[in-house]
């Protein structure tokens, strides 16, 4: 979950501290104040693009920290370890936007590109409401979501790992069934190009070495003359050498000694640096004795390289991929050559795996046909309860075309929505409002709450266009869904910022004709004032202090 954000010199912000816990945290406040300033922040973070007119005005550039808390089985945490940014369970992401040069983005204080950040984002925090981070609307995100419900992930990853094989095999066949007439042609130039290569016989990560040695050989001489010279300056010069200085130094320091004991650790440092010093002027006299310089060597690297680069020219490859180009070249040659006998053999594997494929695909089809019905219904249920009464909402499953494969199975996946009764559903991409398609998502949200894997999710206003009974609802909801996830929620309705664990209060200040915003965690007492402000505008009476009281209490028990 994200425990901690700071954000410096980002719109009106100078600087701001939040610390986060788990469960459901509201943040409220006058319109204007920057309530969405935080998620916007927080956005950049996750990788959105970088804009310079986000940096406050005055700065050279704006920062953003956020820390996150992982368990050790989080897909994050699997990610950052797969990616070598691992850290302790912790995860610290900063994002830094220059006026003059390029975003900087960091990871565990390592450098990354922003995609990696972007790819890490979207493990950790999933940002519903009326602007671009609507993942709902992706198809990939709606499989996705119906797979997680259904219980099915790990079929749909075995099952893509065999389209892919099928993928392979086709490709295969299909090269052997167009060999035209000059196939004998093709023969012919294949065994040339084999035979050129393996004359080269070049091993896996043998260029590499090749250069290497190539480089100390051919910069050999002054390699030795280099050496030798550290050799006569650190310990064969009797006069200037490094040696003989820093004895002369440990001898008059043992000398001062005599009157001060505490000189003594700075000659027992001393002592041990002459040490090294011998111990190092010793390894550099043997490396330049046992270097060889052996002109016959390197010659017969110069023809090595120069023979592996005219050939990784030839066949437009990078030197060290020619190993990998040699068995691509046998491969189809061993096809051409045997080209009935593979042909049976491929068309033979394909039709396992088809088999195999179908088998998978046919039961994957069953639990999503089952859980697209189950899951429909409960959100259909929700959507009435939040303020689309008659409204539907259906997922359907599309199959492909001429019965094709797919990498994910053999049907596409779509979220249907009606939230007017007596409409027909459609694509929930054309039809749902900003306000509605937010409160869509909050549903589903609640409904897949116990096997989501993003563990902070944030509603930017999802009670946009709702009041009274649904805004109690709505908090209900978000309350509900804070007990196994992570929730922040920016809110204008008091029902809403009643139900919170922990409330924020968004609030802008004008001195010397700079705007600030402020973020501050409000105790009780200020919570039941903020909250009756939400109630009752600026004139706030005892009743509305105690309509908010009360709200509170019935929240709470």
């Amino acid at each position: 979950m994200l425990s901690h954000l700071f954000i410096r010199n980002f719109a009106i912000v100078d600087q701001l501290e939040l610390t986060l816990e788990s469960g459901l945290s509201v943040l409220t406040g006058e319109t204007g104040a920057g309530k969405s300033i935080l998620i916007d922040a927080l956005s950049l973070a996750l990788g959105d693009r970088a804009n310079t007119s986000v940096i406050r005005q005055g700065a050279e550039n704006a920062e953003v920290i956020a820390n996150f808390e992982l368990s050790a089985s989080h897909d994050a945490q699997q990610w950052l370890h797969a990616q070598e940014l691992e850290s302790d369970g912790d995860c610290i992401i900063r994002r830094v936007i220059y006026l003059e040069k390029s975003s900087r983005a960091y990871i565990n204080g390592r450098p990354v590109p922003v995609q990696q950040l972007k790819e890490l984002g979207s493990l950790l925090v999933d940002i519903h409401g009326q602007h671009e981070h609507q993942s709902l609307l992706k198809r990939d995100t709606q499989r996705q979501i119906l797979d997680d419900y259904a219980g099915i992930h790990a079929q749909v990853i075995s099952i893509s790992g065999i389209y892919d094989e099928i993928r392979k095999l086709e490709t295969r066949i299909s090269s052997l069934k167009t060999q035209s007439s000059d196939q004998q042609a093709r023969v012919e130039l294949l065994k040339y190009q084999v035979n050129e290569l393996e004359l080269l016989a070049l091993a896996t990560g043998e260029i590499q070495k090749i250069e290497q040695e190539h480089k100390r050989l051919a910069n050999g001489a002054e390699i030795i003359e280099g050496t030798r010279a550290a050799t006569f300056l650190l310990y064969q010069d009797e006069e200037n050498s490094v040696d003989h200085s820093l004895n002369q130094t440990i001898n008059k320091l043992e000398h001062l000694a005599q009157h001060d004991a505490r000189l003594g650790p700075a000659i027992t440092l001393l002592n041990d640096a002459a040490i090294q010093i011998r111990e190092a002027a010793d390894l550099l006299g043997k490396y330049s004795d046992d270097l060889d310089l052996d002109p016959e060597r390197l010659q017969w690297l110069d023809q090595r390289l120069g023979t592996a680069h005219d050939l990784a020219r030839k066949h437009q490859v990078k030197p060290d991929e020619l190993p990998a180009k040699l068995e691509a070249l046998t491969l189809e040659l061993s096809d051409i050559e045997n080209a009935d006998i593979n042909l049976e053999k491929l068309e033979t594997e394909l039709t396992a795996f088809k088999k195999e494929y179908l088998a998978q695909a046919d039961v994957i089809s069953k639990k999503r046909t089952g859980a697209a019905a189950s899951l429909g219904k409960k959100i259909s249920s929700y959507m009435g309860e939040l303020g689309m009464e008659g409204g539907l909402f259906e997922i359907q499953l599309e199959p492909f075309a001429d019965n094709d494969f797919g990498s994910k199975g053999l049907e596409r996946i779509n979220f249907y929505v009606s939230a007017n009764p007596g409409q027909p559903v459609q694509p929930i991409t054309k039809v749902a409002s900003g306000g509605e398609l937010s409160r869509i998502s909050l549903a589903l949200q609640v409904v897949i709450a116990s096997i989501g894997r993003i563990p902070t999710m944030i509603f930017d206003e999802v009670d946009v266009g709702v009041g009274g009974r649904v805004a109690e609802i709505v908090g209900k909801l978000l309350r509900e869904l804070g007990n196994s996830r992570q929730v922040i929620c920016v809110t204008h309705l008091a029902q809403v910022a009643a139900q919170g664990n922990r409330h924020f209060q968004v609030s802008k200040r004008t001195e010397s004709n700079s705007t600030q915003t402020r973020i501050e965690s409000l105790p009780e007492n200020d919570r039941v004032r903020e909250i009756a402000r939400m109630i009752g505008g600026i004139e706030i009476s005892k009743q509305t202090l105690d309509h908010a009281e009360d709200m509170l209490n019935r929240a709470t028990t």
